[in-house]
């Protein structure tokens, strides 16, 4: 679970209680101060870093949870068993190499970085990779916050930010619980599949390859999806394509992060949509392109368990391709009425693009 230390050595006194309130309300896990009366106020859920610009007196250290020092006697931290934090600022190849056994041997290792590139970042990242301590990187805003926490995929355990004020704490907090959530797919039943002639589709190119049992949930109506098949696997005729999923007429619902919808018309250079997989687990991607052509089309008709109708429109050809349980691949144009398709029922209806609980028929 990633999380954030809120630095309040350099915010304003006419912000700092707003800060420290925000910090203590987002449930942030620790605040960073050189103040220790300051640290003093704070509940017992928050972690307490004294970062003293001087030597502090054990009164001073009894009244926060843990003191942030310089890793440079890491040796002798490591052998008298450090249980707090450290602080590497990395400028060269030295403290860029005490940045990597600090993260390795201690619980808690701060890291700042003198130069803009993230490839000192990526070498901590991979040395500390199965130690049981937590890395920290210190960064200058949220938008540096969101490329670090996705470094070689797996991103710092935490980040150190200086807020100018409350509302970039709350923003912080919600970056951190941007994760994706799981999805309990349903097995759908094919009714029918009907050839409707000419029409816009939309193929969306991400910026990520897909896995052969990934895709994204498209589908006519918000209360069903089908998981139509990324490009991954071999076609005769065309190269494999593992970043595009021919996803279905321009007017087609795609399942994106936080519940929420978009038109596949809406997609474009930028936009963040879902992968799935044919077990539910899900991952952000962002979308490279999204290319719209007029094609043929069909449509798909589909119930789930619970018989909920479900239609999905995409183009009318033999390798486009949409999921079954187990990951199966099937070809649109060989569906059969009681062929089984993988797919997500939705519980609320939408309205543009949000969940929402009112009445909604849709045909």
């Amino acid at each position: 679970m990633k999380f954030a230390w809120i630095d309040l050595r350099s915010t304003a006194d006419t912000q700092l209680e707003a800060v420290v309130a925000a910090a203590v309300h987002a449930r942030v896990q620790g605040v960073v101060s050189d103040r220790p009366e300051v640290l003093a106020s704070l509940p017992p859920t928050v972690t307490k870093v004294l970062l003293p610009a001087q030597p502090v007196t054990d009164a001073q250290v009894d009244l926060v949870t843990t003191v942030l020092t310089d890793a440079d006697q890491l040796d002798r931290l490591v052998a008298e068993n450090h249980s707090g934090a450290v602080f590497v600022e990395v400028a060269d190849d030295r403290t860029l190499k005490l940045a990597c056994a600090a993260a390795v041997a201690l619980p808690y290792t701060v890291v700042s970085f003198v130069d803009p590139t993230k490839i000192p970042l990526e070498i901590v990242i991979a040395a500390a990779d199965r130690a049981q301590g937590k890395l920290i990187c210190v960064v200058a805003d949220l938008e540096e916050a969101t490329i670090v926490l996705d470094v070689l995929e797996h991103g710092s355990d935490g980040v150190m930010l200086a807020p100018r004020d409350a509302t970039e704490v709350f923003a912080l907090a919600r970056l951190l619980e941007a994760g994706t959530q799981d999805l309990a797919l349903s097995t759908l039943v094919v009714e029918g599949i009907e050839h409707n002639g000419l029409g816009d589709r939309v193929c969306v190119d991400t910026c990520s390859h897909f896995e052969e049992d990934e895709g994204i949930l498209v589908g006519s109506y918000s209360s069903g999806f089908i998981l139509c098949c990324s490009e991954t696997h071999p076609l005769p005729y065309m190269p494999t394509r593992p970043f595009r999923v021919n996803a279905g007429a321009l007017h087609s619902y795609v399942l994106g992060p936080d519940n929420r919808t978009n038109y596949l018309s809406e997609l474009k250079s930028g936009s963040v949509t879902l992968a799935v997989n044919a077990e539910g687990r899900t991952r952000r991607v962002v979308v490279g392109r999204a290319k719209l052509e007029s094609r043929p089309l069909l449509t798909i008709t589909a119930h789930s368990p619970e018989g909920v109708k479900v239609s999905l429109t995409v183009q009318d050809d033999w390798h486009v391709r949409v999921l079954g349980p187990g990951g199966k691949v099937r070809n649109v144009t060989e569906l059969q009425a009681g062929d089984e398709l993988l797919g997500y029922i939705a519980t609320d209806k939408r309205h543009v693009g949000i969940p929402i609980g009112e009445f909604c028929k849709e045909s």
